[in-house]
This record gives structure tokens, sequence and C-alpha cells, in this order.
């Protein structure tokens, strides 16, 4: 239950004066919100910055482009011509210094001639411009009298916008939303806020969206750091609670004979690396403690991860217990299961795959099985934790792609046995400060190395209007039985764009090369798009066009050329990911990023580095810097709890004190239940880390 003193914060905008269905659908496109906005997502929308009217510069003095407010006096109305209703009305004013056209679209004349009668003195604050060598202002954000202007607020913060608000509009709700914010319980340490000299919650946000000083509302100021660790310590706090509840049950020791494990290292035709070595080697170690296991296996492209996983895995099933794998797509579901079954084979290990296309008998016979302990591994997609699948022995659950699923996803998973281990995969390298953030609840290991024998790629980047060039170069490379990818652009955040911009391209690719060319999008039916990767797989086809459906998982050693259009629009992981399908086997490899002109200076940047590296976790720390936690990690799209207040570039080294703080709070008072416990609570709720306190409940 949500502490009713934060009802007020989650009720709905509508509630608020202004605020219609209309209005609603802006503020909800504003806020991200999928549903309803609430008045506690308006108020974390914090300022970018303000507008200053304490300097009232004269007319000669205004530098054009800023956001200025001047005094003047009104000197003639030219309104737009009787034939032509869409010309600007323009209002002429000067102060004696110089002069500024008032410039209106669409408006009444009665209206402007009580708002700006000839003769009067105004005071107008807006962004002036020089237009034809004069200056003007646009539709100025106010208009007043002496006595408007002697009320008029001298700072005001300026906030994000979106299509069909004005600023005036978000100031307005903004103050409506900060009357109902009630006096909350500190939850913040009261010594350190002292010291720190950090304002109570309420405080904080009303200085930032009152700023009394524009320096009060930079992201480094007092207030804005009190409400950014305020958001670490929330996640943190949650991230340890699901540590101690997914440990709090005493684990069952797995304790391997090395039996299984060993005829499947002799049977790949290479040798594990050291990093491969060494995480199979924690894994063992943490499976064989009575306590539960929670690690994270984070690696750079091609890195070895599904042996890895595969050897924790045959662990399991050499004490009489079985292993589940869950991927986030069917695609990257049946890559796993096809690379594992044929080497689990050797080892007499009984591998199953279980996604939304096993139907019927074949699904009805595969979960009898399973429940009988036939099938020592099972590979799927979210499938795998459906009511109906019941395990025999669950002892290990291995989830690839972890920001794709959240929490809950990962412990319904770990509940389908008793006390299961669990490690969770991800093939983006992750930042130190991203890692702590979003898996501060485990123990890692990193894969850093390549396996023996994998060739650098050859990086270039190319300019779109070589678009011709390249479509010859990949011709006389198909001619020499080479495979390539060619991936469409990103045109926006829709897979139907992207999806006709694949098709567009693959039409042009067809009638150059014929059926050697073929098609896989997010939009197929999951066996069309399986068929195409088969045929790619096989050799049938030989260029593959592609969206962003192939980043994740796709292994065809014998793909050697990767060609990214508009390689600007995407992030640098995305683009690593991208590379990293080519380069898996013996040959030489190429990859060409195709970039339209002009180049802006992060996308600049961005194609540089990839030039430069092939190092996923250098890469992931440049994009960090780049473009900000929310991309990186893709939270923007998984539903993951991007951050709304802490800017990790900035407020990032806090997060080791957020993490001790939540320690030691757990430590003293695990169940929550003390004053500052108490309070601790209504932090977790306001920030959305709820699923820890259903935790609690649950004991």
């Amino acid at each position: 239950m949500r502490p009713s003193l934060l009802n007020p914060l989650f009720t709905e905008l509508t509630r608020l004066g202004g605020v219609g269905p209309k209005i609603e659908k802006h503020y909800a496109r504003l806020l991200g919100r999928a549903d309803a906005p609430r008045i506690v997502d308006l108020l974390f929308h914090l300022p970018t910055g303000t507008i200053d009217r304490r300097a009232r510069p004269k007319l000669r003095d205004v530098v054009p482009g800023t956001v200025v407010t001047v005094a003047v006096t009104v000197e003639r109305h030219r309104p737009p011509p009787p034939r032509r209703p869409n010309a600007p009305y323009q209002v002429y004013t000067s102060d004696g210094s110089g002069d500024l056209t008032l410039t209106f679209f669409s408006a009444r004349t009665d209206y402007l001639e009580k708002l700006l009668p000839v003769g009067a003195l105004r005071y107008v604050s807006g962004t002036a411009e020089l237009y034809d060598h004069m200056l003007q202002m646009v539709h100025p954000d106010r208009v007043v009298d002496e006595v408007g202007f002697a009320v008029l607020p001298l700072l005001e913060p300026v906030y994000p916008l979106t299509e069909g608000l004005s600023l005036n509009q978000i100031r307005k709700t903004v103050e409506a939303a900060l009357a109902r914010l009630p006096v909350l319980p500190e939850w913040q340490d009261s010594t350190w806020l002292q010291r720190e000299g950090y304002p109570s919650f309420g405080d904080a946000l009303r200085a930032l969206h009152r700023p009394p000083e524009p320096a009060e509302m930079e992201p480094g100021s007092k207030a804005w750091t009190r409400l950014a660790y305020d958001e670490l310590l929330a996640g943190q706090l949650a991230l340890a609670m699901v540590r101690v509840h997914l440990r709090r049950p005493s684990g069952r020791a797995t304790p391997g004979t090395g039996e299984l494990r060993q005829k499947l290292v002799e049977t790949l035709p290479y040798s594990l690396t050291s990093s491969q070595s060494r995480a199979v080697a924690e894994i063992v170690a943490d499976v064989a403690k009575p306590e539960r296991m929670l690690r994270l296996l984070q690696g750079d492209v091609g890195s070895g991860k599904t042996v890895v996983a595969l050897l924790a895995a045959a662990t399991s099933v050499e004490s009489g217990r079985q292993a589940a794998l869950m991927a986030p797509t069917e695609i990257l579901a049946r890559q796993h299961y096809n690379n594992i079954v044929r080497v689990a084979a050797s080892a007499g290990i009984e591998v199953a795959i279980l996604t939304g296309r096993e139907r019927g008998r074949e699904r009805s016979d595969l979960l009898e099985r399973l429940a009988r302990g036939e099938v020592h591994i099972l590979v799927g997609t979210h499938a795998l934790f459906q009511d109906d699948v019941a395990f025999h022995d669950l002892a290990l659950a291995i989830v690839d792609e972890q920001h794709r699923f959240g929490v809950h996803q990962r412990l319904a998973l770990a509940k389908k046995g008793e006390t299961v281990d669990v490690l969770v995969m991800t093939a983006t390298p992750i930042p130190r400060t991203l890692v702590l953030t979003y898996f501060g609840d485990m123990d890692i290991s990193e894969l850093r190395e390549k396996p023996a024998g994998r060739q650098p790629i050859d990086t270039r980047t190319i300019a779109l209007d070589r678009l011709d060039e390249v479509m010859e170069g990949v011709g006389r490379a198909l001619g020499e039985g080479r495979r390539a990818y060619w991936v469409c652009p990103l045109v926006e955040e829709s897979e139907y764009v992207d999806m006709a911009a694949a098709e567009d391209r693959f039409a042009t690719l067809k009638q150059r090369f014929g059926n050697t060319v073929d098609l896989v999008h997010g939009k197929m039916k999951s066996a069309a798009k399986d068929r195409a990767m088969e045929r790619f797989s096989a050799g049938e086809t030989r260029l593959l066009v592609a969206t962003t459906v192939i980043e994740v998982g796709v292994d065809v050693p014998e793909a050697t050329i990767m060609v990214i259009e508009h390689a600007d629009r995407f992030g640098l992981a995305q683009l690593h990911q991208l590379r990293g399908r080519i380069g898996r086997g013996a040959g030489r490899s190429t990859c060409l990023l195709l970039y339209g002109s002009p180049l802006g200076e992060t996308a600049k940047a961005r194609l540089a580095i990839m030039r430069d590296t092939e190092d996923g976790f250098r890469i992931a720390e440049e994009d960090l810097r780049l473009r900000g936690e929310g991309d990186v990690l893709g939270t923007r799209q998984s539903g993951l709890p991007g951050f709304r207040i802490a800017r990790l570039e900035l407020h990032g080294k806090l997060i080791n004190t957020a993490r001790d703080d939540a320690q030691l709070i757990l430590n003293r008072d695990p169940n929550l239940t003390s004053p500052r416990g108490e309070a601790l609570r209504h932090l977790l709720y306001l920030f959305e880390r709820d699923e820890a306190i259903r935790l609690l409940r649950a004991g």
C-alpha cells in the first residue's frame, strides 16, 4: 500500500485547473507516459534554464538571439492587408535608443489594440531576433504595463516543451502542482544534510521550479544534487532489497562433479579464453555455496558468453538438476538453442526449446518431459515463466540481455524452482556507473577477450553520396561468394517506418543482385524471420537486408561484410552490436559506416570511436559520455527506470555513497520499520521502486 501522504502526488494532472483531456495528451507525450500523467511526473520535469528579467537593456544594447525584457513605447499598429489574412500583424515600438517590431500571427486586432495601446509604455519580454536588419520579437512571452511589471517574476524557469504546450501553460500547471506538495518525513540522515547544506525534499523541488538565482537551478546546485541523491538512494536501496530477498532463503548447494563440463570443453573446437575460464570458476564456486547465486556475466561482442552459460548449466545437470536459459526474442532463443544443442549432445545433455511457436501436442509433450526431468536445459523466451511450465528441479536460471527484462520477470523465472541460482548475461558492455545503478544487486564477471582466431574488423566511414560505389563493392564481394549484411537506417522510433526503409532498400538491391538478396525485419512473423535467417546461414542467400532486429545474437561466421546505412543515426552501443555480427569466423571482415552530410559533432565523434577501437567497454564509456544513461542501456525503449533527475556524468560519483548507505540501512533495519525506515518507504514509492516493498511484504 502506498503511504496515503503521497496520494496527492499520484493523482492525475487533469485534477489541476486548465488540464483537460486534450491538454492531458500533450502532457503525456512531454512526460513520456503511456497512461495518464500524474502530478509527480510534472514535478520531476525540471527546468533547463531561466529567463532573467533583472537586467533591462536599452534596445541599442540588445544581443540578437537572446531572451530580453525591454521597456518600450507603442508607436503604431500595422494589421495585415485585407486580402492577406495570413500575413503578420506588426506593432512598431521604440525606447529612444532604437526600434523593435512586435510580430503576431493569426492575432485579433481588438485584442492587440487593447494589449498595446498607441502611446502607452509597455514592458515586453521574449526572444529578440534580427529580420531584414531590423530587431523584432515574434509573439512575446509577456506584455505588461507598469502595474503588471511590478508583480512579474524577475526569474522564470524554462522547461522542455512539446507541440501543443506553451511555457506559460507549463509554469501555471507546475505552480498548481507545487501547491499539492505535502510535507514528507525526512528519509536522509539529518547530520549529513546539515553538513552538506542540503535543503529538504520539498524545498529542493520548490527551489528548482522557483529559482531565487539562475545558478540555484543548475544540475550541480545543492537543490538538484539533493534530489539526485534521493533518486540514486531509492535505486540502490531497491537493488539491495532484491539481493537480500533473493538470497534470504538459504540456497541449495549444487556442487557439480566437473565430469560433463570436461566433456564439453573437449568437444569445443577452440580453447577457452582466460576470462571464460575465470567466469566459469566463479560461477561453479557460487553454485556450490548454500546461498543463492546472483551474478552478472557481461561480455564484449563475440566473447563467448553462450559457452560460459552452457558450462554453468552443465554444473546443474551434473548434480541431477535442471537449468533454463531465457532470451528476449525468438531469434535469439533459437540462436542459443542451435549453438548449445550440438555441443551438449556430445555430453549426453538433453536440450529443448520453448517459445510462442511451440503449440498443441508438441508443447504438452515437451512440458511432460520437462516435469519428469528428461529435459536438462530448457531454452526459450518469456514463455518459460508461464504458469503451466513446471520443472522437475530447476537449479539455475540464466537470463540473456537482462536489460530487456524487468526485475519481476527475473524473479518469476527464479520462482520456477526451490532457491534457484540466477545468472544474467548481457552482450552490451556496460559502464561501471551503470553496472552499479542497474545491477548493484549482483556479483560481476567480465569477458574481455575474443576467442582465438578472430580477425580484427576493418571499419571505414563513407559518405552516402558514394552509395553506388558501395553497391559495386558489395556486388564484387557477392561474386566471390562472400556474405554480407545491409542494415537500414533508423528513421524514427517506429518499427513500421524502419520496415518501410528496409523494404525500399531490399527492392533496389534485389533488382541489382537478384535472388541472392533476402530481407528480415521486426514486423515479419517469427517463422518467416527464422526462415530468412536459415537461408542466409546456409548460403542460399548471400546479402541480407535488415533492420536492427539482427543487432543481438545472430551468428553466421561466414558473413564478413556489414554495411550500415545512416550510421550517424545509431547509438554507439548499437553500432558496436551490429558490427559484432561479422568478424566471427576466420575470414577478414569489413564494416562500412555510411553517413549523411553534414555530420553533427556528436555523430562525428561516434563514428571516429567506431573507427578507432573494437573494445566494447571503451565504447560503452564513450557512449555514456556522449548520450547519457537512458539511451546507453536502451531504457528509453525497455521500460527500465531511467533517471528523471540524476545526471550520471555529474552525479555518478554519488552512486557508491548511495550503495553504502543502502547497505547500512538494511543492516540496521532490514524490514524498514524504524522512523527512518518508514520515511524511506515513502522514498521508494515516490521514485517507483516499490517492487522492493512488495518483496518485504512477501518475506
